[in-house]
């Protein structure tokens, strides 16, 4: 039997610490928090990405009565990204969130699945893609989805 050590880089920081590129993103992501559609759970999220263009596109999640039919802020923002701008790179990702109006202390961190789409688009461009979670406190930035999701499903198993 052998033991496998994973390892993730996670860094902490204040918003003030950012750079001005990575303090408009997660402004961005925080003024769109208003454009969630989040009757039940009344809680919001959004996600600002910045293409390799320059664009900055923005998403939010949406929920749906008839659950899980919704969809998260990230996948709104990758697939938006993905159908308009097919050849751009994502260089970074924002996200924020906020429960019941206020923004939240803790940065959140993106679900399963949409770690798995951003996997998939990390793959797609042959970049990691940097992530800002961002919430009232502080900041956490991961340079890579697989600092987040280490044991990753990809098409290698195809093969």
């Amino acid at each position: 039997m052998k033991t496998i050590n994973i390892s993730s880089q996670i860094t902490e920081c204040e918003k003030t610490e950012l750079s001005k590129d990575d303090l408009e993103l997660v402004q961005s992501s925080e003024s769109f928090l208003k454009n969630a559609y989040a009757p039940y759970s009344k809680f919001s999220v959004s996600a600002a990405l910045r293409l390799d263009n320059g664009v900055i596109i923005n998403g939010t999640n949406q929920e749906n009565a008839a659950s899980p039919s919704g969809t998260c802020a990230e996948r709104t923002a990758i697939f938006y990204a993905n159908s308009q701008y097919p050849h751009n790179k994502i260089l970074t990702m924002a996200i924020s969130a906020f429960y019941d109006g206020k923004i939240i202390n803790q940065p959140i961190t993106p679900c399963g699945a949409c770690r798995q789409v951003i996997l998939e688009t990390e793959k797609r461009f042959s970049q990691p893609i940097k992530i800002i979670l961002s919430s009232s406190n502080k900041c956490l930035i991961i340079n890579s989805v697989k600092d987040i999701l280490p044991l990753d499903f990809d098409s290698s198993f195809f093969d």
